[in-house]
């Protein structure tokens, strides 16, 4: 693997201990991808759900394994930053198809991966989190691992329960060889502020609607926040409403309103080869 991968990967890991939240935008395509570089985002990483509508899939590993391969290499190849993949639960029935997926990521350039519990045993997911750290020391390229655990946004178990549940699974993902906890479904400062206190790894939240704002996130220890497909939907939603009016209506207000970025820009943004 070339020294500026391993390099980004280095870069990757020291952005979550900065103390200064990495708001992490979450992309879905190649343009995505060089549009939020061109923003000014240090690092970027796939949304599973966006990534998989755009090639015409549900989510939840529907997508073909060298769909989701390919659509990484072309979001590599236009951006310089940092590029981290959501793995969801590995895209393997077994530890050994884990592993060859994640050779297969890091063979196209992508320097990290979030992977979850889901609703299965924690101990499942250690052991994929072994997986990939076994994946890594070998191809020489220091993935970051993302462990994400379910509990608050399945629902799982009693609600004066999910705390306690919810630290007992980062602590075995810590042991396990993870580097971030990533805890979607929480909005509550108060929850968020314990769980970030009380966490041996770095904490990545989720966007959803109630999010306290990013300083406050930060104030609570937040290292990290994803916005998941929230902005992929939100690209879907214009280009719905750019329909309606033009097919309702006959009028150009929608897109002359949002047409920000020229051709010109746009045709500068790719390389060429």
């Amino acid at each position: 693997m070339s020294s500026e991968q391993v390099e980004r990967a280095e870069t990757f890991r020291k952005l979550h201990h900065t103390g200064r939240i990495l708001v992490l935008l979450n992309v879905w395509d190649a343009a995505s991808a060089r549009v939020f570089e061109l923003a000014g985002a240090p690092a970027i990483a796939t949304t599973s759900s966006g990534l998989a509508a755009s090639n015409g899939y549900p989510d939840g590993q529907k997508i073909p394994h060298d769909r989701l391969l390919d659509a990484v290499r072309r979001m590599v190849r236009v951006v310089k930053i940092p590029l981290s993949v959501d793995l969801e639960a590995g895209y393997g029935r077994t530890i050994a198809e884990v592993k060859e997926t994640v050779r297969a990521i890091v063979e196209t350039g992508a320097i990290g991966m979030n992977i979850e519990d889901r609703a299965e045993p924690p101990a499942l997911l250690a052991e994929k989190i072994r997986a990939v750290r076994e994946v890594a020391i070998e191809t020489g390229v220091p993935l970051v691992i993302n462990a994400r655990t379910d509990i608050y946004l399945r629902g799982i178990g009693e609600a004066n329960a999910r705390l306690d549940e919810t630290m007992r699974r980062i602590r075995a993902y810590a042991d396990a060889g993870a580097d971030s906890a990533f805890v979607p479904g929480l909005t509550d400062l108060t929850v968020i502020g314990q769980i970030a206190s009380k966490s041996p790894l770095p904490l990545n939240v989720m966007f959803s609607p109630g999010m306290p704002a990013v300083a406050e996130l930060q104030a609570a220890g937040v290292a990290r926040l994803s916005i998941g497909g929230a902005a992929a939907f939100a690209a879907m939603s214009l280009t719905r409403k750019i329909a309606q009016e033009l097919l309702t209506q006959g009028t150009y207000d929608t897109i002359l309103s949002s047409l920000t970025i020229t051709h010109p820009e746009v045709m500068k943004m790719f390389p060429a080869d």
